[in-house]
This record gives structure tokens, sequence and C-alpha cells, in this order.
């Protein structure tokens, strides 16, 4: 996987959270502000858990163990698929 690109996170919106009204109270560490009742994700953290993931991915597939990419939405189907290939 390669190097999570800063500026592709925030093109892609990742940053929006949920309402404040529906958020979870464990991810209170990772918020970063909240912006007319959104809370608003901070990326730099996104990043490190993300090159973490990579990291640990990386890992599992060396073993030979297998790993399941699940994508919960339509969107996201078709990029799952390739980039567990």
């Amino acid at each position: 996987m390669s190097k999570v690109d800063f500026k592709e996170l925030l093109d892609a919106g990742v940053h929006f959270g949920h309402l404040r009204r529906k958020w979870n109270p464990k991810m209170a560490p990772y918020i970063f502000m909240e912006r007319n009742g959104i809370h608003i994700i901070d990326l730099h953290k996104t990043a490190a858990k993300l090159a973490a993931a990579s990291a640990a991915l990386t890992q599992i597939a060396k073993s030979g163990k297998k790993i399941m990419f699940v994508a919960t939405k339509k969107q996201a189907k078709d990029v799952i698929a390739e980039k567990a290939k």
C-alpha cells in the first residue's frame, strides 16, 4: 500500500464524521473539532492509524494468512475489490 496522502484524505471527505447527536464517545480521541453540528475527524491521527493497519496487513499477508476485505457501501465495492488484489 502506498503512503497515505493527507490531501487525498481531505479531498475524499474522510474528515467528515457523524452528527454530534449520533456520535460514539469512543471516537473522542480522534475528533479534531465540531462544525455545524458535525464532528470533524483528525486526519493526522487517521493517517497514522491507516499506516499502522497497512503494516499489520503486510505482516499478515507475508505470513500466508488470508485477509477478508468488506465494503459496506456500494460506492466502495469496486475500490475495495481492486485494492484487495
